[in-house]
């Protein structure tokens, strides 16, 4: 039972270090929370 209960934890490690590789927001794949682009917006003058 033990040998299992560690081949559980090793299997779920390895699978949270992917997901945390390959779901960050600091690569060009889309994956995660982007940065909003920043589009300057026109302003109106006063008259």
């Amino acid at each position: 039972m033990l040998e299992f209960s560690a081949f559980v934890a090793l299997i779920s490690l390895v699978m949270l270090a992917f997901f945390i590789l390959t779901d960050s927001d600091d690569n060009n794949r889309g994956g995660g929370l982007m940065e909003p682009a920043l589009i300057p917006i026109p302003k109106r003058e006063k008259r």
